[in-house]
């Protein structure tokens, strides 16, 4: 089974903190400070507003928690290389890295990617519409935690997932529990606070989408259903990339020079080279 290759060596300041490179014009909302915040306390509540008033509860402090059953259960379905889109503040890639295996997460917020750092996972601050190590080579990309609806355009993500993953690779995907779910909304990212007062971040788009909607949109797109399950009131999809990689911008070389991974506390766990590794 093919792997990604070496990460290229991050750079960091002297306070070792990595340092984000980001494309001048990409929305980052997630790096609004609602979301930041909520990330340094490691608790809401937190929320996506739609413009109607709605209002759907993220869970951070799941997210800012250990991996928990249902997140068990996904990285046991993972293969060789792990790329985590959306990483937030990083359990999955802190797991895998505890258990020596290959593993990247990206996230737009500096928050999230140096508490990923701080917990001994790699992560990068990027958006994963710009260039990243490794395209068309990775064995498995994860989009958990509802981050199909990345972008607003679950189509275009889609496609963007196959640029990244080797021919055969393996996507793994958090639908919505309902199953008849199937939205693209505005939304923005709010935190209130205990007096009812609190702040919101900027709008942006995003999706919702149940098991049979991302099946539909997925098979449409030349992906192969390779499983689906549900934990802990959870549900995902697991499908295979039948992309002909002649058809694929693989860019073996993408990251701009001078990019940033972090972590350095991986590379005596993955002497290989063929196996993702960051420097300082």
């Amino acid at each position: 089974m093919s792997t990604a290759h070496e990460i290229t060596s991050p750079r960091t300041t002297g306070s070792d903190r990595p340092v984000s490179v980001v494309s001048p014009g990409i929305p980052r909302p997630w790096a609004a400070d609602p979301y930041s915040e909520a990330l340094a306390t490691g608790g809401g509540p937190l929320f996506l507003r739609r413009a109607d008033g709605w209002l759907l509860p993220l869970e951070v402090e799941r997210w800012c928690a250990g991996a928990d059953a249902a997140d068990m259960k996904v990285l046991e379905h993972c293969e060789g290389a792990v790329l985590d889109v959306g990483c937030g503040p990083g359990r999955l890639v802190a797991e895998l890295a505890s258990r020596g295996l290959p593993a990247l997460g990206i996230d737009v917020s500096e928050a999230a990617v140096a508490r990923t750092v701080r917990l001994g996972g790699q992560a990068l601050q990027r958006s994963v519409f710009e260039p990243l190590p490794a395209e068309g080579r990775w064995d498995t990309v994860l989009l958990i935690d509802g981050n199909i609806g990345i972008g607003g355009d679950p189509g275009a993500l889609l496609r963007r997932m196959s640029q990244l993953l080797r021919q055969g690779g393996l996507l793994i995907t958090e639908t919505v529990p309902d199953s008849e779910v199937d939205e693209r909304v505005t939304v923005h990212v709010v935190r209130i606070a205990a007096d009812a007062h609190g702040s919101a971040g900027p709008p942006f788009p995003w999706a919702r989408l149940g098991t049979p909607a991302l099946l539909r949109l997925a098979t449409h797109a030349g992906w192969r259903p390779a499983g689906q399950w549900t934990a802990g009131g959870r549900s995902f999809v697991a499908l295979r990339n039948r992309a002909d990689r002649a058809d694929r911008r693989t860019r073996a070389t993408a990251e701009p020079p001078n990019s940033t991974a972090v972590i350095s506390s991986q590379r005596d766990r993955n002497p290989s080279p063929d196996r993702v590794v960051a420097d300082r």
